[in-house]
């Protein structure tokens, strides 16, 4: 009996080790799904750049402060209202505003009013102010727009630099492993007697070469994840890896037309709508400028009331003690002097500008200038974006031309390097030819990817003037 206590006390303390135990397995298993290193697609990039970048945050808060100017531009149409009160003590000589007679006496006394006021016609001003105030916010919209734009365009190139780094790095590793395995069966065949030694020691100096160009390629692929965080605004210590998409998108010469993509570019580009919408902007403000030279009708209306402490009731005459009848008065309470002293009005104005030493004319002018200069404006900017299609169009052939060119140059290094590599090894060539023949390879292997990221790129900017979203998925 003393035997079984003391194993049924065993198991209990197992089963209690046991259940901390596997709480804890599950909290560090948790920990390390949470700790798991995030992917980042280039949509993530581009997703995560728009929402967090200060200049489109700033771009933002630009198009609320023009909404708000348009809503009070609204607002401006409607009638004020006002209101004014005051409450003075005066010793010696005052104007008493109730009986508007100057007394040497101190006197308390206050007013109280209320006014309106709305312009009937102003040459169109506020109706021209309305509409450019509209279009100012539109062309914050689309300057938000560009920004957005340029920043997925940065992202994009900083992403493909990085595919690109790495399959520099992937070339660069596979060739310094082939190089190793070389180094060791020419080794074993200067063991042999079938090489001579020097050619083992300039196979393990091409080794010792190889081996810096996997560090130098990692060293640019470091720098190349450092400018994509940058463009994120995130530290350089965070630890970010990006998904390796399967470029699968076929290499070819069919590009668009360089005139549609223009004539697309022109109807998608935020750029191109700015400047279209800051010569209509330029136009309503030459209209407000010329409305200034028209008269300005107002109506308006108020009312109001005062109070005095001078202000007397006549309550009756003496006649007792003066042979003339003497007025008897008390002092007229605030509440009958508030009915008893409102006056209302209502009445139009009208401002005719006759001479303000050529101020309006100056205006006027200085508007004509800025329209013309507008339309320049716009002018230049579907210049820029001809010449900028021109050229990306440009590359985008020149870069096919050079793709299909270097792989035409890879395959005719493969097979040179596999013939003097057949040599080598049954010793009928030297370590030098071996080494040069694997620097052609690797030179074009190099180039033929160089090729094809530079392709890619430039018709990812080709897709973007036709309005095309940026992605690497087929």
């Amino acid at each position: 009996m003393i035997v079984k206590a003391t194993e049924m006390k065993k198991v209990s303390i197992v089963k209690k080790m046991i259940v901390p135990f596997i709480f804890i397995l599950l909290i560090a298993g948790f920990g390390n799904v949470n700790a798991q290193q995030r992917i980042w697609t280039l949509e993530d990039c581009i997703n995560y750049g728009i929402e967090n970048n200060i200049q489109i945050k700033q771009s933002e808060l630009a198009i609320e402060s023009m909404e708000a100017d348009l809503l009070q531009s609204k607002l401006s149409m409607l009638p004020n209202l006002n209101g004014n009160t005051n409450f003075s003590w005066n010793f010696g000589r005052t104007l008493d505003q109730s009986a508007n007679i100057y007394r040497t006496v101190n006197t308390n006394q206050g007013t109280l009013s209320v006014s309106t006021n709305m312009t009937l016609f102003d040459g169109m001003q506020n109706i021209n102010q309305i509409k450019q105030n509209q279009i100012e916010y539109e062309i914050s919209q689309y300057d938000a727009d560009k920004m957005r734009d340029d920043i997925s365009l940065m992202l994009t190139r900083a992403y493909l630099q990085i595919l690109f780094n790495k399959e520099l790095l992937k070339v660069a590793q596979e060739q310094a492993q082939i190089t190793k395995e070389q180094i060791d069966r020419t080794s074993k065949m200067v063991e042999a007697g079938t090489l001579a030694r020097g050619s083992l020691l300039e196979m393990e100096a091409q080794g010792a070469r190889e081996e810096l160009s996997v560090i130098n390629y990692e060293n640019q692929l470091d720098l190349s994840y450092l400018d994509l965080q940058q463009i994120l605004d995130l530290e350089a210590d965070a630890d970010i890896e990006i998904e390796i998409p399967e470029l699968t998108m076929e290499i070819v010469s069919n590009i668009q037309p360089l005139t549609s993509i223009y004539e697309t570019a022109l109807t998608t580009q935020p750029i191109v709508k700015s400047a279209e919408l800051g010569v209509e902007s330029a136009q309503k403000s030459f209209a407000i400028a010329r409305g200034s030279r028209s008269p300005v009708l107002s109506i308006g209306g108020g009312w109001g009331t005062n109070y005095s402490d001078q202000v007397k009731n006549l309550i009756g005459w003496d006649s007792i003690s003066s042979p003339i009848p003497i007025p008897i008065t008390e002092k007229m309470n605030f509440g009958d002097q508030f009915k008893g002293h409102q006056n209302e009005y209502v009445g139009f104005s009208l401002s005719i500008p006759i001479f303000n030493g050529y101020q309006v004319s100056t205006m006027i002018n200085k508007a004509k200038i800025n329209t013309a200069n507008s339309e320049y404006n716009l002018q230049r900017t579907k210049n820029t974006l001809r010449k900028e299609i021109e050229t990306a169009y440009s590359d985008a052939k020149a870069a096919y031309k050079s793709y299909v060119a270097t792989q035409s140059s890879l395959s005719s290094f493969e097979e040179s390097f596999r013939y003097t590599e057949q040599k080598f090894n049954v010793g009928m060539s030297n370590s030098v030819d071996y080494n040069i023949a694997k620097s052609q390879l690797t030179s074009a292997e190099s180039e033929l990817i160089r090729a094809k990221f530079d392709y890619i790129f430039k018709t990812k900017i080709l897709d973007f003037y036709m309005g095309l979203p940026l992605t690497l998925q087929n």
